[in-house]
């Protein structure tokens, strides 16, 4: 053969070769994006790295990850620029291989990925993803520069600019020392009963918080098929229960028909027997629906799907919990009507499950336009506890909690946990116990095979201190009282209750417990009391509450009770006045030292003998009522006057007016009949006819009951 022949036949073979490989480059990535609209990031991932290198392929599998991270508008942003733009092959891979690593959440490979990307510029928004996968591998700080480079691109998206704003911020939290509580403690749960396999999330109270549901993926498991499927990679629903201090029993399988060949997650009881819980399948990892079941003597009926008041086709409803009453449904769902994203919706159930009227949305502040998940409401201090990537995030999922308004039923802004709580992993399924001293989280902070995956964290919360302070002043020189009194008591009489005493300068302070509400009154000699209440049940976290007083002197006259009214020629109290005499019983109850009179007046007409009679009846009608609703006998005196006291002048203020010689003008019956009016007249006499209390003592011991 010629040498023409030879070398003719040798370039022949490497065409054929070149294009056989070509062929299979083309089937490679035709498995790869199909893959990847499926969100099989794993099977993407590993036909994308065929097309660049035929010898690599990826060999592990996706674990279990219950969490739905939608970030509806940036997916839809991201999938669009993927398929439509027109880039050189290799620059289309990379882009894909980083959002396949990103899509696993792995994202130390995502940060090379994403790297070699964003420096070829074929996707603006993959200079954001570079940013933030640092920001995910606690790279604060490079995290910034890059997000800073983001912002400072042209034709970047809107949407993406506020998460890089919001990131950015994150970035600042996580920096700040401020932020890390030093006294809470994040300790990976037994892995004998917890964190065994390759998977273990979602830790809920059952009952009591001696027992607990989670999720798993474990050998052993429920399966349908031993020959296709692995128990490890298989999310069932199992429940320990607490057999001393700091030590959990074996972890129990639920079983079928609970457990299935699909995930079950998410697991949380009602107080009626009945399990919501996440259900999803492998074939169609995209959404994921809430299933229930109920429950007698530990054996489960066949599970159902909720109904669409809840779930909706082609939309992801997950992670549901049921309040202590069993009358609310908290879920997150990626259902129209949202802020966007994954939002935290609630619908009422009935005891047997069923759900009833619409579900509705928490809105902002506590929804964004990205996710909120995994909610816990801690019924105690009215606190909603859930995860999202949509506030001041230090990376990933962060815990956040709001407040709940009762009365106005709205949840507060959210606030960040902080750190250890929080990492630059995805940080969820936060729960804890009545007094907010112990909890359970869920987290991927640790690295393992795969990329991610969850383990049941035990948390130690900082002792939550909580103290109140503040001054007692007098009401009319604003100046401050020393040695006041200020008694604490819990309305529920369950605690003892607590005195402390002013200053010189008139300042307290004192310690109270958590979840009490407490009723406060100020007292001092010489002055009225001044009462407040305070409630340390929505506190979940060391705090000083304010309350200050301001006493009133007691004066040395009597003090009129306006309106009060009896029958003509009668000491027999009209309806009326029982109302007005009613607001002086609270007023007695709040001052229960002090020693009344109470003092009845007639006015000048009719006979002087009369008067004195008919006003001392009328004063002890004031003082029966007074007995009859409860006031000691010993604290009343009845005193009738008669006309011998009119009263006198006041101004528009209720003040005393005042002479040319610096004299009170008193309406006795010479200064009434000098007035001209006939109108006055009738209501100076009015005036004199009056029923008043004085103050006679304050010694008045109210458990003795002596003077």
């Amino acid at each position: 053969m010629s040498r023409y022949c030879v070398f003719f036949f040798i370039f022949y073979l490497i065409f054929l070769a070149n294009m056989g490989l070509g062929q299979s480059k083309k089937v490679w990535l035709y498995h790869a994006d199909d893959f990847y609209s499926q969100s099989d990031f794993v099977s993407a991932l590993k036909y994308y790295q065929l097309t660049i290198d035929d010898t690599t392929a990826m060999k592990f599998k996706l674990l279990p990850y219950e969490v739905v991270l939608s970030n509806q508008k940036t997916t839809k942003d991201s999938n669009k620029i993927s398929s439509f733009k027109n880039v050189a092959l290799l620059d289309y891979v990379n882009h894909q291989i980083a959002m396949c690593y990103r899509g696993i959440y792995d994202y130390s490979a995502a940060v090379e990925w994403f790297k070699i990307s964003a420096e070829k510029g074929a996707y603006i928004e993959d200079q954001y993803y570079y940013a933030n996968s640092l920001m995910q591998v606690k790279a604060y700080e490079d995290a910034l520069n890059a997000y800073e480079k983001y912002l400072r691109l042209e034709d970047k998206s809107d949407q993406f600019v506020k998460k890089a704003q919001l990131d950015m911020s994150g970035c600042h939290y996580a920096m700040n020392p401020g932020n890390i509580k030093k006294e809470v403690f994040v300790q990976l749960a037994d892995t004998t009963v917890f964190n065994k396999g390759t998977a273990a999330f979602g830790a809920m109270y059952w009952g009591s918080e001696n027992k607990l549901v989670f999720a798993s993926a474990r050998d052993h498991g429920v399966v349908v098929d031993p020959n296709k499927q692995e128990s490890k990679y298989l999310c069932d629903l199992y429940w320990t229960e607490r057999i001393e201090i700091g030590k959990w029993g074996r972890a129990h399988n639920f079983g079928r028909p609970l457990n299935s060949s699909k995930h079950e997650a998410s697991g949380c009881f009602n107080n009626g027997g009945t399990i919501f819980f996440t259900k999803w399948s492998d074939l169609d990892k995209g959404v994921k629906h809430i299933h229930a079941a109920k429950m007698l003597n530990m054996k489960f009926f066949e599970a159902y799907t909720l109904d669409t008041n809840v779930n909706l086709d082609g939309y992801s409803s997950i992670n549901p919990y049921v309040t202590i009453d069993g009358k609310w449904l908290y879920f997150s769902s990626d259902r129209p009507g949202g802020e966007g994203g994954m939002d935290l919706w609630r619908i009422r159930v009935a005891p047997n499950g069923k759900t009833i009227g619409e579900a509705q949305n928490l809105d902002a502040p506590v929804n964004s336009e990205f996710d909120e998940v995994t909610p816990f409401y801690h019924e105690s201090t009215g606190t909603l506890f859930f995860s999202s990537n949509g506030h001041k995030s230090i990376g990933g999922l962060d815990v956040f909690k709001s407040a709940f308004d009762r009365e106005a039923e709205y949840f507060g802004k959210p606030r960040n946990l902080g750190q250890p709580i929080n990492s630059s992993k995805d940080d969820a399924y936060m729960i804890w116990d009545n007094l907010l001293k112990t909890g359970w989280l869920s987290s991927d902070r640790q690295e393992c095979d795969g990329g991610h995956c969850y383990d049941i964290y035990q948390i130690t919360n900082a002792p939550i201190k909580i103290s109140i302070e503040g001054f007692v002043f007098d009401d009319e020189t604003e100046e401050p009282i020393t040695n006041a009194t200020i008694e604490i008591r819990d309305v529920t009489y369950q605690l003892e209750p607590l005195t402390v005493n002013t200053d010189e300068e008139g300042f307290y302070e004192t310690e109270l417990e958590q979840n009490v509400e407490i009723f406060m009154k100020a007292t001092s000699k010489g002055y009225f009391a001044d009462a407040a209440s305070q409630s340390t049940k929505n506190i979940t976290e060391t705090t000083v509450l304010v309350q200050d007083f301001f006493l009133r002197k007691i004066p040395g006259d009597e003090i009129a009770i306006e309106g009060i009214e009896y029958d003509f020629d009668s000491d027999r109290l009209r309806p009326k006045s029982k109302e007005i005499l009613d607001t002086l019983v609270e007023f007695l109850q709040l001052n229960n030292n002090l020693i009344v009179q109470i003092n009845s007046h007639t006015d000048n007409r009719g006979n002087n003998e009369y008067n004195m009679d008919l006003s001392k009846r009328r004063a002890k009608s004031c003082v029966d009522y007074l007995i009859l609703k409860g006031i000691p006998q010993k604290r009343l005196i009845a005193k009738g006057y008669g006309e011998s006291k009119p009263t006198h002048l006041l101004d528009d203020n209720k003040d005393p007016i005042f002479d040319s010689n610096g004299n009170r003008i008193y309406l006795t019956e010479e200064y009434i009949n000098s007035t001209p009016s006939s109108k006055k007249k009738k209501m100076l006499h009015q005036r004199n006819r009056r029923t008043a209390f004085k103050v006679v003592g304050e010694g008045f011991q109210v458990e003795s009951g002596n003077l």
